[in-house]
């Protein structure tokens, strides 16, 4: 797939206040500082597209991108903020659910993991609500320009052994560098592959 075209739509806190459009919509969520504006900007070609910051938590809103006039990328806040208050992280944490159960463009999600740490909790628990809610997922491991590829292949099958212990089965997952461009292709192809699907339906 070739980037024409990714022009920012709206951001919101409301799932009812987003874009009416009948296209397929794709959502990036991960926790703070996990590398997902860079990843976004690399897979769009875009400097500037997702606000990259180096304080975590820079996302706060719903923020939607029309990507070749056929289909929607979706930046959602991260969750495991460490420098905002309970209270926010409450409110972060409804509409985030909000968009999930809610929103019916919603065709997948790509669930953002730094490689170079362990399992998460917050990661496998957010993993498991996705799952109960029979929401279609994938796993992104990024920032693997960081690790050694021998590390790097020891740290990705850390996390899918520890999967495994509640899954059946695997997501699909891709391996990436925003820095390098690791993972573009794939990551386009795949959801290519979905938009193809959709419109024969």
């Amino acid at each position: 797939m070739k980037i024409y075209s990714a022009e920012f739509v709206v951001s919101n806190t409301v799932v009812d206040k987003c874009p009416k459009d009948k296209i397929p919509e794709y959502a990036f969520i991960g926790r703070s500082n996990v590398g997902k504006s860079s990843l976004i900007n690399m897979l769009m070609e875009r400097k500037h597209l997702a606000k990259t910051s180096s304080t975590p938590g820079k996302t706060q809103l719903i923020n939607h991108f029309k990507i070749n006039n056929s289909w929607f990328l979706v930046d959602l806040p991260g969750y495991g903020y460490a420098k905002v208050s309970k209270k926010q992280r409450a409110t972060f944490q409804k509409y985030i659910e909000n968009y999930f159960t809610k929103r019916k463009q919603l065709v997948c999600s790509f669930v953002l993991i730094d490689c170079r740490h362990d399992p998460q909790k917050v990661d496998l628990d957010f993993m498991q609500f996705l799952g109960e809610n029979f929401i279609p997922f994938c796993i992104v491991f990024t920032k693997a320009d960081k690790l050694t590829p021998t590390k790097l292949e020891t740290q990705i099958a850390r996390y899918k052994t520890k999967l495994l212990e509640y899954w059946e089965e695997l997501p699909t997952s891709f391996i990436t560098s925003a820095s390098k461009g690791t993972g573009r292709k794939e990551f386009l192809e795949f959801i290519d592959g979905i938009n193809k699907d959709i419109s024969k339906q």
